[in-house]
């Protein structure tokens, strides 16, 4: 059965193969972006249907020369090595159900992350900073490049909002599990009393949209110039470079100042506001998604709230998997990849149990 599955994603991928070498195909940006795409995510399937067709194939004939060896000690070393063929059978069934996994076709997008400050005033903007800081470092940690789009400073330090681009491999699948309230129980550096207080910052994961996915109307889009601004509203230049984008049909407004030039604040904007799009329809295949399956990891709900960060007790909980850890200094330092992988590892558990493979 497992085979016969194997067999079958074998030639489909000798299929994709032959299409992207085909003319008319490659004349065809469109398609030929996702059957490359198609073709590149296939590879693993196929190379593992290689290996473990090969240790059928060796547990077969190790079983004949079981059967019809006479001499006692060939007879035991056919025996071991069968138990190993076995054991190395076991682990590649288990290794095959996980890819067969029906991968999100987001997965492999760049990301535009958006963290806000929530409820908690001056200390919630601080937080949000801190965040900003956390996912810079883990990024850097996996050789993603950042790039600011915009950011909205607090009064006390930290962001009331900051949104930003990563881009790199599989990002959107790495940081979609972000998406969610974040809580964070310290003392305020404004509190005087000493008193523990709670504030909230969210923060929203998109797929970054490429022009393929969404398409944009000139006429639906109004376009706004303006002087870009910084801390304390000093001017950071003359010109109106900073671009304010709103898409008529859906009011959605996207801001970009961080470049001093026009164009690459509107190239910023853009890719933004066609994300957000993007992020509209995709929500409602989450929601679809979250609907099935009560307990899913990456939920399209981004008001709940997923972790909880304490300061006093050196804690970090993930409160979707019940995940509690003591490294909070190593956690806002960005080392968030132990919490990624746990998450992962719970979602391809829900697959599996649903019978996803």
């Amino acid at each position: 059965m497992l085979l016969e599955k194997l067999e079958a994603i074998k030639e489909r991928h000798d299929e994709v193969a032959k299409l992207i070498a085909d003319p008319e195909v490659i004349a065809d940006m469109k398609r030929y972006i996702k059957l490359s795409k198609e073709y590149k995510d296939l590879e693993p399937i196929v190379e593992a249907q290689k290996t473990y067709k090969n240790v059928l194939d060796n547990i077969t004939s190790t079983k004949e020369i079981l059967g019809n060896e006479k001499d006692p000690e060939f007879k035991e070393m056919a025996r071991i090595e069968l138990d190993e063929l076995q054991k190395k059978k076991d682990s590649l069934e288990e290794e095959i159900r996980l890819l067969l996994i029906p991968k999100d076709p987001q997965d492999d997008k760049n990301a535009i992350v958006e963290i806000r400050a929530g409820t908690g005033g001056d200390e919630a903007a601080i937080f949000a900073g801190d965040l900003y800081r956390m996912y810079s470092k883990f990024c850097e940690s996996k050789k993603w490049k950042t790039e600011l789009v915009d950011m909205n400073e607090g009064t006390s330090g930290g962001f009331k909002e900051v949104i930003f681009n990563v881009s790199g491999e599989g990002v959107y699948g790495i940081l979609k599990y972000e998406s969610g309230v974040h809580r964070v129980q310290r003392v305020p550096q404004t509190e005087t009393q000493g008193r523990v207080h709670t504030s909230a910052s969210t923060v929203a994961v998109l797929p970054e949209a490429d022009e393929f996915d969404v398409e944009l109307k000139p006429a639906d889009i109004k376009k706004e110039t303006f002087c870009s601004s910084g801390p304390g509203g000093q001017s950071v230049n003359t010109t109106y470079s900073a671009v304010r984008l709103t898409h008529e049909p859906s009011g959605i407004v996207v801001s970009c100042q961080d470049q001093k030039s026009q164009i690459k604040n509107m190239e910023k904007a853009m890719k933004v506001l066609r994300s957000r799009l993007y992020d509209m329809e995709y929500k409602k295949y989450l929601d679809e998604i979250s609907s099935k399956r009560k307990t899913m990891v990456s939920t399209g709900d981004r008001s709940a709230k997923i972790r909880t960060y304490n300061f006093p007790q050196g804690r970090v909980t993930d409160h979707r998997i019940g995940l509690t850890m003591y490294n909070l200094s190593a956690v806002m330092d960005g080392d968030i990849q132990e919490i990624t992988d746990a998450l992962q590892v719970a979602e391809n558990a829900e697959k599996l149990k649903e019978g996803v493979s």
